[in-house]
């Protein structure tokens, strides 16, 4: 593969644990769970807690968290889905009668109930070794005496502060000097620090039913948003049987819907059934690719919302007649038009840990857009998603708002098996293309025989609609210039972007050697993580 694109960075190797992060303090929190004693659950805590302090452009307390985890004390996987509902009061009429003809994009009113902390409390209480007190010690370390700014937070706060209508509390919390700080410069959160202390003083209950719930609450009435205590104590976590689906010689896992992790298996299980190029990169791979996520994404639209609404099973969209079905509808001479071509937009983080005990965690969190819904609780650094602005206020549509109800989520962590054990774990931030992102790296690792640091580094592309509503193919101009004008040839529209384009998402993940137990770790290049080995 070296013909095709230079690997810049080496591949982690490690024995004893490896965490795999967007940014490099982050990743050294979550090893320094390890090398204390704790697993891979404590250390993908610290991990998550780090990053909502010096990447808090892409995830926060204010957000939501999906995780698949390992135990390997049972040899058992176990989905938890940490997102967040709805306020009850939140009703399509509701949203009229604030005068909403569409869904708002920003502001109190695109909030829904924040699930991160919840999920933290609930892999911590069932498969966790150390306290609260412990893995947030980094975070709250940082939080308190400060970090230097890097570049993607510098540049997240020079858009969203030029932003119109960007929430005064939001500039208050980042902005506190009024000027943007330039990278170098050190930061601190003060009130996010103090809110992180609370929860290790006084356990996760405190965010949904005790002194910061009543601080949220609070905030919510005087801004006038719908959100209120009820909605916060009421929020659960909930535990789920991920999905599966054959891809080479791998099982490849994804978490249920809500999530779109059903449209990336239907992907992999699609394109697994078509032949593909010589190399990853090639006219012929990349083609039936883009062709399986059209295909996908056209059932995404129609069927995937909250499971208590949905009005089809799940695992009838990845059952094998059913994908043999939709696989004989790629045309493998001409690219066709699309249904629902998604878009490009989405802020995620992404991390996976593993440990010496063969545990591990595929662990992925977001505010949804950027600093989400541009709104920060006062006096608690905590960030607030616009996850709601995922809803529709059409009645007939699929995710269409209701009460109480959990929107469509892009957010999906995985995990891929080989004879009944983890054999790679893998996840990226990018919205609609994380799906495309997981069909790409596990078709170059478990199809051509990419190492994980490869597959993460090699050019991608990720389908969706442009600024002006146009499917378009969007592509790192890396990739080879013969295949883009081959896709051309097809039918497909091709935009060609830099050589490392953020929109890609950052990718992490780890491979697993069953042989040796040596660990495999992978970073973006595209952001400022590292694969952290123990």
């Amino acid at each position: 593969m070296t013909t095709l694109f230079t690997q810049h960075r080496p591949v982690t190797l490690a024995r004893r644990g490896i965490v795999a992060a967007p940014h490099y303090l982050a990743a050294e929190a979550g090893l320094e769970m390890l090398k204390a004693g704790g697993n891979a659950i404590d250390a993908a805590i610290a991990t998550s807690a780090m990053l909502q302090v010096v990447y808090p452009f892409v995830c926060g307390l204010g957000g939501d968290t999906f995780m698949l985890i390992y135990d390997a004390r049972s040899g058992s996987l176990h989905g938890l889905n940490g997102s967040g509902r709805s306020a009850q009061t939140a009703t399509i009429e509701r949203y009229h009668e604030l005068g909403y003809t569409t869904m708002p994009q920003f502001g109190v009113h695109s909030v829904t109930v924040p699930g991160c902390a919840s999920g933290w409390g609930a892999a911590a209480q069932r498969f966790g070794r150390l306290d609260f007190a412990q893995t947030l010690a980094p975070a709250i370390s940082y939080a308190e005496e400060g970090f230097a700014v890097g570049p993607g937070l510098h540049n997240a706060l020079n858009i969203v502060s030029k932003r119109p209508g960007t929430h005064r509390s939001w500039h208050t919390h980042f902005l506190p000097e009024t000027t943007v700080p330039e990278v170098g410069s050190v930061m601190r959160f003060p009130t996010l620090a103090r809110t992180l202390r609370t929860i290790a003083k006084e356990g996760i209950d405190t965010f949904y039913t005790g002194s910061i719930a009543e601080q949220i609450a609070t905030f919510f009435a005087k801004e006038g948003g719908l959100i209120t205590r009820e909605d916060l104590a009421s929020h659960r976590s909930d535990w789920v049987t991920p999905l599966s689906v054959p891809f080479g010689d791998l099982q490849i896992y994804e978490m249920p819907p809500n999530t779109q992790g059903v449209t990336a298996l239907q992907m992999l299980g699609i394109l697994d059934r078509l032949p593909l190029g010589a190399d990853p990169l090639a006219t012929a791979t990349i083609h039936p690719a883009v062709e399986a996520k059209k295909l996908a994404f056209e059932d995404r639209a129609a069927y995937l919302t909250d499971p208590a609404h949905m009005h089809i099973s799940p695992e009838a969209l990845i059952a094998p007649d059913y994908l043999t079905q939709r696989s004989k509808l790629v045309d493998l001479t001409r690219a066709q038009v699309s249904v629902a071509p998604g878009g490009f937009m989405g802020d995620t983080v992404y991390m996976c840990t593993a440990d010496r005990e063969g545990n591990v965690v595929s662990l992925i969190q977001s505010n949804y857009q950027g600093f989400g819904s541009g709104v920060v609780v006062d006096d608690t650094g905590i960030v607030l998603q616009n996850r709601g602005a995922y809803f529709s206020l059409d009645p007939n549509a699929t995710n269409a708002l209701a009460p109480a109800k959990r929107t469509l989520h892009t957010l999906i962590p995985s995990m891929a098996f080989r004879n009944g054990r983890p054999a790679m774990v893998f996840g990226t931030m990018g919205g609609d293309g994380q799906a495309q992102t997981h069909l790409q790296v596990y078709t170059a690792t478990a199809r051509f025989g990419l190492n994980i640091q490869q597959a993460i580094e090699m050019p991608r592309w990720v389908h969706g609609a442009s600024d002006d509503g146009e499917e378009t193919l969007l592509v790192e101009n890396r990739i080879p210039g013969e295949t883009l004008n081959e896709l051309r040839q097809l039918g497909h529209v091709i935009q060609e972007g830099n050589a490392w384009l953020t929109t890609m998402g950052y990718a992490q993940g780890i491979i697993f050697d069953p042989i040796n137990g040596v660990m495999h770790g992978g970073s973006d290049p595209r952001a400022e993580g590292i694969a952290a080995g123990w």
